[in-house]
């Protein structure tokens, strides 16, 4: 049944100390979206120390001041990271190991998308988006899982997408990588768990933020967001809640699991 209006954005959410003591590593963290609020979300929920990358240095350095105005006690840092690249993402790792004194939760936010039909996708635009979407996680995952199980802890939240569920034209790679990402989580979960190291996913539909308008046809957005059970797109702090959820304690024996941040049907 589709929804006949449109609910109203709930007022944010303050932090409840769900990441306090905890250190933070969150890839594609800077710009609007989602990766940016869950630095800021981490941030306020308590974490004493936070590392965020990117590919863009700029963005990057601007996402880390912004940070730093939302808590004066919470030691910020940045480093530059591409996830295709085995080399970035193993000084990304050390790095935030020394400055964080261990890494304690991994938010794997990178991704890459793109609008085109199966038959005009050349190899090329098949092999980046999974190479940064589902390889990249791999690659953060398989490096912070190398620092976490000598420790015994940890918690590593993924972002994938419900086109890891359904079909959605235009969207063959990127669906492809979600859902790549979707049994990369529940197969290293288990991996992970003998070791005290928790592995979960959020699978958001569609949150709204400036890049993705600028990437979409704002039809098709309309069109996404009005199949959604509130009528609306969801704001990028909605998403952070979930992924904070799943780096506290509350998610503790929460294993494999991709929880969907959206209505079922959409």
């Amino acid at each position: 049944m589709n929804a006949t209006k449109t609910i109203p954005i709930p007022p944010y959410v303050d932090g409840h100390g769900l990441l306090k003591g905890r250190s933070v590593l969150i890839t594609a963290a800077a710009g609007v979206g989602i990766g940016f609020a869950a630095a800021r979300k981490a941030v306020e929920e308590g974490c004493r120390a936070i590392m965020i990358s990117d590919i863009h240095e700029r963005r990057l350095a601007e996402a880390a001041e912004k940070l730093r105005e939302y808590s004066a006690t919470v030691e910020i840092y940045s480093q530059i990271c591409n996830v295709t690249s085995e080399e970035q993402v193993q000084s990304l790792i050390e790095a935030a190991e020394d400055k964080l004194g261990g890494i304690d939760v991994l938010i794997n936010n990178a991704g890459l998308g793109g609008l085109k039909p199966i038959v005009e996708m050349t190899d090329q635009e098949w092999n980046l988006v999974l190479d940064v979407t589902l390889t990249g996680t791999m690659r953060m995952t398989r490096a912070a899982l190398k620092k976490m199980m000598p420790r015994g802890r940890g918690a590593i939240v993924n972002n994938a997408s419900v086109l890891g569920w359904r079909a959605q034209k235009g969207q063959a790679h990127y669906a492809a990588a979600k859902a790549g990402v979707m049994a990369l989580t529940r197969c290293s979960a288990v991996e992970a768990a003998e070791y005290g190291i928790r592995i979960n996913a959020v699978s958001p539909s569609i949150a709204m933020h400036d890049f993705l308008k600028r990437a979409s046809p704002q039809e098709q957005l309309d069109a996404l967001a009005s199949q959604e059970a509130f009528g609306r797109a969801a704001e990028v702090w909605e998403i952070a809640n979930v992924l904070m959820f799943l780096a506290s304690d509350y998610a503790g024996y929460m294993v494999g699991e991709i929880v969907s941040v959206s209505s079922q049907r959409a």
